[in-house]
């Protein structure tokens, strides 16, 4: 893999990873196209921390559906780019960033000169449509910029945002026969009835209006924009792709194509065109809002009123400036690059989800005013409360109890009084298993991040853990477990619940409520109930308590576990690691058992029939790339054998994660792999978030300053660390002895040092 980095490197001088700048520039090591080929699934865009628009280029027009049937082909468009691509298609608004399913694409952009052209075309013939080829030696991705040279109209493209606002430039050629194609159709995940209706109003020669409402991984999700152009157009139109209407009005009084102020319906693309001089700029300022067109209106007035290219790409860096500083370390070319990619994939998701006025779109589809909070959303909780949620209790406290009354206000307007899942857009969609949003409450009030009210909290947990008709609860209240008939992933979600129970009763604990505690703490050791002493696995059991006995550990289909295998699942108690050794047989067998999930070698039939699981994300039968085995490996430091944690931690990193295009070794899943990274680089990791303890390490640079927000400083000092030096010999916290393998949070926000004494050989 360092051979094909690089290779890549000499191949990609727009990376610009050997240019001079200043040492306090972080911004530097950040490459937002680190992690866009294969499994990362991340965009090569530009954005703000937490911004709503997320402007970055579609390579491909690939579709969920193929012949009435799923498209495998779709999943490598998550994130709307894929490395490999040889074209462009255009450039749209909003991404997820490291997902494993998707939605958004909104509002595509995308320049040309000569004939007009309203299809984009196919991959294969590329002259037939709008897209153009392009090169990645003509391409720049950089922190809230991007730029590439788009080869077949000699048009330079570059982008940057505000929170609210994608703001786009590009150089066009001298020509009579220059165009801004805006293509509504075009979607991320797209299928052909997606689009439930679109609306486009030109208000006058340089403004458009409009929305788009879809039916996809959000079923009922309405964006709203506001498109101004730098230059007035002289003609514009559109043409409508609907199928045929049975009723329609009687709009065929007017002659609606060319120039005709305003245009609706299902599946549209409008074009607007200009006459260029040779190296002209055109701009655009594309705001978004989830409320109306006024609302889109009035965040580009507030956010970006002038067309000052560079004052807009310069105050979005310095934006990421702030938030990269927030940990400053010491190490590598190559350990910063890693550190701080991870950084600003981490600092992507959640996203602000409401106008400069506070206004946005609630779950109950009515407009609601954030009142004393900044509401977000894109909350893909089953991947990021282990450890991104935690890091933001350290470096980022007020976005996350600002994150926390955001779900909160989620649970009130829910008609199903349930706190998120997975949710975006003000929109539930379902996906994975557990309720780990009350981890996300729970470990905030109980790390003293708690500016709301912690009792309302306590109130939606507990509603949440007791909806007895979602995904098996009521199963797991009466029987303590979910039966293998009644659920497909009855044994990981049996874990899950015992886990975020925990939660739950650490919640009740800290606010005094015992009988809330009890009944939680009770149910918090269900996932004993999915053990079987005979297999020595957590195994999938039939409503009569048997376990069932057609059973094999190592495949991740049909087994009872959602994308993973009971190999990995086996160790998933994060909230009891010492009783999971007790059941499993005491302290040797548990090490032995952690040693075979990395020596094993797992055959790729095993996994071949899942998305979320290659073997780049895997260290022998141990999958990093999928997040129920990120704890894994510290819980060597519930045994004898702290030092295999030590030896573990830092062979993952350098597996797992490499700073090229194919880097990450599995989904960021919205900043929760490169959290890993993060927590795993300082030398400790949250195994547990509800709980107050980080477990220890091995720290992989040789110093880091985490700047809180307090005022305070925790600095992390590593004595004669390298790469065969791994293994820790002291702990030293404020000049003293650290007894034990375990930080606290209030060590970390107290401020002060910790001290790390390398070795090559362990205790």
């Amino acid at each position: 893999m360092k051979r094909l980095f690089f290779s890549i490197i000499a191949a990609l001088p727009i990376l610009a990873l050997a240019q001079t700048k200043k040492s306090d520039n972080l911004i530097q090591y950040v490459h937002p196209i680190f992690g866009t080929q294969r499994m990362g699934h991340v965009f090569p865009g530009a954005t703000v921390p937490f911004g709503m628009v997320q402007l970055s280029p579609e390579t491909d027009t690939v579709g969920y559906e193929f012949d009435g049937h799923y498209n495998p082909k779709v999943y490598s468009y998550c994130a709307g780019y894929q490395y490999d691509d040889k074209t462009i298609v255009g450039f749209s608004h909003t991404h997820f960033s490291g997902t494993g399913h998707s939605d958004l694409g909104d509002f595509l952009v995308m320049p040309t000169v000569g004939a007009l052209k309203l299809n984009p075309g196919t991959a294969d013939k590329p002259g037939s449509g709008y897209r153009s080829a392009f090169s990645h030696a003509n391409e720049v991705s950089e922190a809230n910029y991007y730029k590439v040279k788009l080869d077949d109209y000699n048009i330079l493209a570059e982008m940057t945002t505000t929170t609210r606002v994608g703001f786009h430039q590009y150089t066009f050629p001298k020509s009579d026969n220059a165009h801004i194609v805006l293509d509504l159709m075009a979607g991320i995940y797209n299928y052909p009835d997606k689009n439930v209706w679109t609306y486009l109003r030109v208000v006058n020669d340089s403004t458009v209006i409009g929305y788009r409402s879809t039916n996809g991984w959000a079923r009922t999700r309405t964006l709203y924009f506001a498109m101004k152009f730098s230059k007035p157009f002289i003609a514009h139109g559109y043409k409508k792709y609907d199928k045929r209407e049975v009723y329609g009005g009687f709009w065929g009084q007017f002659n609606r194509t060319p120039n005709f102020p305003e245009a609706a319906g299902r599946q549209l693309r409008a074009y607007f065109d200009f006459k260029t001089n040779e190296g002209e700029k055109v701009k655009i300022k594309m705001a978004l809002s989830p409320v109306s067109m006024d609302g889109a209106m009035a965040n580009m007035q507030a956010e970006c009123p002038g067309w000052d290219f560079e004052k807009v790409k310069a105050n979005g860096q310095a934006q990421w400036e702030k938030e990269l500083h927030k940990i400053e370390i010491e190490g590598s070319q190559e350990e910063k690059e890693n550190f701080y990619t991870s950084m600003y994939h981490a600092m992507i998701n959640p996203t602000i989800y409401m106008d400069v006025d506070g206004q946005y779109k609630g779950l109950d589809q009515n407009v609601h005013k954030a009142e004393g909070f900044t509401n977000y959303t894109t909350f893909s909780l089953w991947d990021t409360h282990r450890a991104l949620h935690p890091l933001f209790n350290i470096i980022e406290p007020k976005r996350n109890a600002d994150m926390v009354q955001s779900m909160i206000a989620h649970y009130e307007q829910s008609p199903e009084h349930m706190l998120p899942i997975w949710s975006n857009s003000a929109n539930e969609n379902w996906c994975m298993s557990g309720y780990h949003s009350v981890s996300v409450l729970a470990d905030a009030v109980i790390k003293g991040n708690a500016p709301f009210d912690a009792n309302k909290a306590l109130e939606a947990c507990v509603a949440t853990a007791r909806h007895r008709d979602y995904a098996g609860i009521g199963y797991y209240i009466d029987m303590g477990y979910i039966p293998d008939e009644k659920n497909g992933n009855s044994v990981s979600s049996t874990q899950e619940y015992a886990y975020d129970d925990w939660c739950i009763a650490q919640l009740a604990k800290k606010l005094g409520k015992q009988d809330i505690y009890d009944e939680f703490i009770k149910r918090s050791q269900n996932w004993k109930n999915v053990y079987d002493p005979k297999s020595g696995f957590m195994h999938p059991r039939l409503m009569d308590g048997t376990f069932r006995k057609k059973f094999d550990p190592f495949t991740t289909i049909g087994q009872g576990f959602i994308e993973g295998n009971a190999w990995n699942y086996t160790l998933y108690v994060p909230h009891d690691p010492a009783g999971l050794i007790k059941v499993m047989g005491g302290n040797k067998r548990f090490v032995t058992y952690i040693d075979s999930l990395f020596s094993y070698n797992l055959p790729d039939k095993y996994f071949a029939e899942t998305e979320d699981i290659t073997r780049d994300g895997i260290i022998g039968n141990y999958v990093h790339g999928n997040e129920p085995s990120h704890h894994v490996a510290y819980l060597y430091d519930w045994t004898d054998k702290p030092w295999k944690t030590q030896e573990k931690i830092r062979m993952i990193l350098k597996a797992q994660y490499k700073p090229a295009p194919d880097g990450l070794g599995g989904n960021d899943d919205t900043g929760q792999m490169s959290a890993w990274y993060i927590f795993s680089t300082l030398g400790f990791y949250p195994v547990a978030p509800g709980s107050d303890q980080y477990a220890i390490g091995s720290p992989a640079m040789n110093k880091a300053v985490i700047n809180l927000d307090n005022g305070k400083t925790f600095t992390i000092n590593v004595k004669n660390q390298g790469d065969k030096n791994v293994y820790i010999q002291k702990i030293e916290l404020n000049g003293k002895p650290l007894n034990g393998l375990f930080l606290s949070h209030k060590d970390i926000m107290n401020g002060g040092e910790v001290t790390f004494f390398m070795s090559s050989k362990h205790k």
